[in-house]
């Protein structure tokens, strides 16, 4: 029987790992720093910081003699290992901003889709009356079953792992199906953007304005790809300049008015910049007086400096120019 795995590179020792860095042009000013950082976040870790500044080599396919940019395993000249620890904390501090935004947007939303649903029906969340025929019977990609039963499925194991004391308590009480104001305290970010997915068009429409938007299929997309964006901080993920697989969709009415920024450049879509924004208005409209966007605009303005020739900035994460006009509050909401 074959063996179906390929990879066949050695352990390393944390020194050899510093020695092959080295071998590939990257400068190491001080040695026991650098093992320091080795053995605190990890060689593989680390690498995806150090990846932006490889060597691209053009190569020409030898059947369509198309030409094509490759990375080599080499480094832009002057590189240096504090370049990758500097981005890295670059990143880390992104992370720490975003997750104290995406919780209020979070928390904000799941409060508004129960509001509205729970109007109507207090147990809404699990009858599929309540939501939008074509939307909730819509064959889920993975299981096969609809939207509906799919979320029914996540609901049900978000509740059984719950170990919030109220759970046990309301369960032990009342019985195990709780109302939708309480069934919010187990839902996660995805569970909150899936259920709004489903929802009767009046209802999208009505939240969706109330965060200031007016097309509703396009703020269902911002939920959607903040969703992500929320999964990305929560694992500690590199986010900085990741290439977004969700990301949200043009509106077909008006942007808001910071969005003329973005608009016609789909190329943006698609980099985590146009994400940071959604956050920066949700939040505007959620906390007004939030200092959040300052502390944003502040850690974006220092973007660290850099030793290699290769330069980068936070137009590698998508940012337009002149972002800074309509960032701050009282700009663009």
């Amino acid at each position: 029987m074959t063996d179906p795995n390929t990879y066949n590179r050695p352990w390393k020792s944390f020194d050899e790992q510093l020695a092959l860095l080295e071998a590939r042009g990257m400068a190491v000013a001080d040695r026991e720093w650098a093992l320091a950082w080795l053995q605190r976040v990890g060689y593989y870790r680390l690498s995806a910081y150090c990846y932006p500044f490889r060597i691209f080599r053009h190569e020409q396919d030898a059947q369509t003699s198309a030409i094509r940019s490759v990375r080599t395993d080499d480094f832009m000249p002057d590189t240096a290992f504090s370049d990758a620890v500097n981005l890295y904390l670059f990143d880390r501090r992104l992370r720490v901003l975003l997750a104290d935004a995406l919780e209020r947007i979070e928390v904000s939303l799941r409060v508004e889709v129960a509001y509205r649903l729970g109007k109507a029906d207090t147990f809404a969340h699990l009858h599929e009356a309540n939501f939008h025929p074509g939307f909730r019977d819509k064959p889920d990609a993975r299981s096969g079953q609809t939207a509906f039963a799919t979320w029914q499925q996540k609901y049900q194991g978000l509740v059984q792992r719950s170990r919030e004391d109220f759970v046990k308590h309301y369960r032990e009480k009342h019985g195990p199906d709780m109302p939708i104001w309480v069934a919010i305290e187990v839902w996660d970010f995805g569970a909150v953007s899936q259920l709004l997915a489903m929802m009767k068009v009046p209802d999208q429409q009505a939240i969706a304005a109330r965060y200031g938007i007016a097309d509703w299929k396009a703020f269902a997309s911002w939920v959607r790809s903040l969703s992500y964006l929320r999964n990305l901080v929560a694992h500690h993920s590199r986010v900085w300049n990741r290439n977004m697989v969700s990301y949200p969709v043009p509106p077909s009415t008006a942007w808001p008015s910071w969005g003329s920024a973005f608009e016609g450049r789909r190329d943006l879509l698609t980099k985590p910049f146009i994400q940071l924004a959604m956050v920066r208005h949700l939040v505007g409209v959620i906390c007004p007086g939030s200092g959040w966007p300052e502390r944003m605009a502040a850690h974006l303005r220092a973007f660290p400096r850099l030793v290699s020739k290769r330069q980068l900035s936070i137009a590698d994460m998508g940012a337009p120019e002149g972002w800074e006009a309509w960032w701050l509050p009282g700009h663009g909401q």
